[in-house]
């Protein structure tokens, strides 16, 4: 695990139709505004090579859409294959978050992001939630909020089943821009603590 120069974060995620592309991207943004460099890796292509981009990253997001109350079945292939770095403790100790997006405001988002922090704690990673009070909980509050969907284990989004990518709606992009930054700052501070106890 490095201990010194810039955070890195990667992000794994499997996108079928294009909207958790999108999501994907906002978190990729607010990874990069926070400070780090940013590795961002689809799943159902994944290489030899982008293996290796994701066993020196200081933390990994995962992200997919949530398909009949999971991850979509190219995530888990993803995490099955994800094994031999489970045999070789090679993701212990980094730091892990997740993001969903599906058509239903809930669409049982909760399971994806609960498969993924137990994705995590299998390979004795450190799961980032996403820091965030619920939006458009009151009278006072709409759509536009940041979280406007509540969740708290992970990001969610939601897009209508009957359009593209740009539908996914703005405040659920601010919300995926704001769990990239707080897992680029928390990784930013276990950096400096590892570099501060190396010293």
């Amino acid at each position: 695990m490095p201990t010194s120069g810039r955070t890195t974060i990667a992000i794994a995620f499997h996108s079928g139709y294009g909207p958790t592309a999108v999501v994907a991207e906002a978190v990729a943004r607010g990874a990069a505004g926070g400070g780090a460099d940013v590795v961002v890796i689809s799943v159902d292509t994944v290489t030899d090579e982008q293996w290796t981009q994701l066993d020196p990253a200081d933390a990994i997001i995962f992200g997919a859409a949530t398909y009949m109350g999971t991850a979509s079945a190219a995530l888990h292939a993803f995490a099955e294959a994800s094994s031999k770095r489970w045999f070789s403790h090679a993701w212990a100790d980094k730091l892990a978050a997740g993001f969903t997006n599906s058509g239903a405001k809930s669409g049982d988002k909760s399971s994806t992001l609960n498969f993924f922090a137990t994705l995590a704690a299998e390979h004795g990673m450190h799961w980032i939630s996403l820091g965030l009070i619920p939006g458009w909980d009151s009278t006072k509050g709409s759509e536009d909020d940041i979280n406007r969907l509540g969740f708290f284990m992970g990001a969610g989004a939601q897009s209508p089943t009957d359009a593209g990518p740009e539908a996914v709606h703005r405040s659920d992009l601010a919300t995926a821009e704001h769990l990239g930054a707080r897992v680029a700052h928390q990784a930013s501070v276990l950096r400096a603590g590892r570099t501060a106890l190396a010293a």
